[in-house]
């Protein structure tokens, strides 16, 4: 079996990232942490393309260079290192790389090296979302995907259960565009946002005169959606008493509306969703066990984003192109080092959070190539830096390195590491004013 791109990377974090970068350029990728893992990988099929950090353990990237040119002849090679320097760079040209990646880069350096040695990408290794919206590779998202495609045609109620963030309205959305209702109403109601005085008014209706200040008739949200699809938000929010009358409109398909003597019918497909457990809420008698039983007839659990961090660097590009009209709607890319940090990040307000903080970073950040300062993440809830040094000092060595490779031409450093010449200016003023660095010879173009 053939892939089109091994990456060899010691870091697993630097892995998944690179196999995600790969992937968005539409080229199937696996990974190795080890020079020995690779050439083992190498015995079993073939690939085209070797993406191998200079700087393993164990086998050097130059003796896994050396090695794969040797046996492996056809497959093309390409080097990446964080802390590059002249004689490295010459060094690996030399025993046959065909190009130097000097890390951090941006997506359109990546994707000019794959397709000029590459050509064309064929299709992605991995399956992204059948439905429309929701966008994941995550194996449980895709299958609970195809479990609500599955049952998009029936009209049992579904209850959709996930932390507030993690898309459950957009997946009730996509279930009724999925039904034969979707040319009818799709209704949501947040049960959480209402007292429940107004709540059982705003679900089932009034008569006028039923109450003080009903002075006209209204349809509730119930025979607003019939025929179509109610989406009752928060479901677990409400009281045992409120609890009863939905389930007797689920039951027997017909509700009350508040001061009328007969009951009216309705047809209505409901999808609950709640951000609680609602067994909790069982055992604890907050719900009630017979409207549980009714609702959950097709039960989905989206998961946390912090449990699905491979879909993150997926999502971050897609709100990207998806916000980028914000900015003129100039392309718009996010640095390996700032892909990594948004991994890393526990997103506690799930994708809602992300697609919040890309949009921030595209409507505040001056730089086509979006930094890690750029999002505001919480540093309290990022892990601390490697033993590899904080990021600023790696940051600092990266410049310095990059300059030198090209001369000290600031613009040719700033397009290397897919920064602004003006972020590379700030940065040289910043280091000439703190003491005990290094100075450079720099050069405007």
């Amino acid at each position: 079996m053939a892939a089109d791109i091994l990456i060899v990377d010691d870091d697993p974090l630097v892995r998944r990232t690179l196999v995600q970068l790969v992937r968005h350029h539409g080229y199937e990728a696996e990974a190795a942490g080890s020079g020995e893992e690779a050439l083992a990988l190498l015995t079993q099929r073939e690939v085209r393309l070797l993406l191998a950090d200079l700087r393993l353990p164990g086998l050097s990237g130059l003796s896994l260079l050396r090695q794969v040119r040797e046996r492996y002849p056809r497959t093309r090679i390409v080097m990446a290192s964080g802390q590059g320097s002249v004689e490295a760079v010459v060094e690996a040209m030399h025993d046959g790389a065909e190009d130097f990646l000097l890390k951090p880069f941006g997506l359109a350096r990546m994707g000019e090296v794959l397709s000029r040695l590459l050509g064309a990408p064929g299709p992605a290794a991995e399956a992204i979302s059948s439905l429309a919206g929701i966008v994941s590779e995550d194996r449980r998202v895709l299958s609970l995907l195809d479990t609500a495609a599955r049952v998009a045609d029936s009209a049992a109620p579904v209850l959709i259960q996930g932390e507030s963030g993690t898309g459950k309205e957009l997946l009730a959305r996509e279930i009724h565009l999925r039904s034969p209702r979707r040319e009818k109403p799709f209704i949501a109601l947040n049960c959480a946002s209402l007292p429940e005085s107004l709540l059982e008014s705003e679900l089932f209706g009034h008569e006028r005169g039923a109450f003080t200040g009903a002075i006209a008739r209204r349809l509730g949200k119930f025979e607003a959606a019939h025929q179509g699809t109610l989406l009752l938000d928060e479901v677990s929010e409400t009281s045992p008493q409120f609890q009863a009358k939905l389930l007797r409109a689920l039951q027997e398909g017909e509700l009350d509306r508040i001061g009328r003597d007969r009951p009216v019918r309705v047809d209505v497909r409901v999808i609950a969703t709640t951000n609680r457990d609602l067994r909790e809420a069982l055992q604890a008698g907050r719900f009630r066990q017979d409207l549980f039983f009714r609702l959950n007839v097709v039960a989905l659990k989206l998961p946390p984003l912090r449990e699905r961090k491979d879909d993150i660097p997926l999502l971050a590009r897609h709100f990207v192109e998806k916000h980028r009209t914000s900015r003129g709607g100039v392309t718009r890319e996010i640095s390996p080092v700032a892909l990594h940090r948004l991994t890393e990040y526990p997103w506690p307000g799930n994708v809602r959070e992300l697609e919040s903080s890309i949009q921030r970073a595209l409507l505040l950040s001056p730089d086509r190539v979006l930094q890690p300062a750029d999002f505001q993440l919480d540093a309290a809830c990022v892990p601390p830096p490697t033993e590899a040094g904080t990021r600023s000092e790696m940051e600092r060595r990266l410049i310095f390195a990059t300059l030198e490779r090209v001369g000290g031409n600031r613009s040719r450093a700033a397009e290397a590491l897919g920064v602004s010449v003006r972020t590379i200016r700030n940065r040289l003023r910043q280091y000439r004013e703190e003491a005990g660095l290094p100075g450079v010879a720099v050069q405007n173009a």
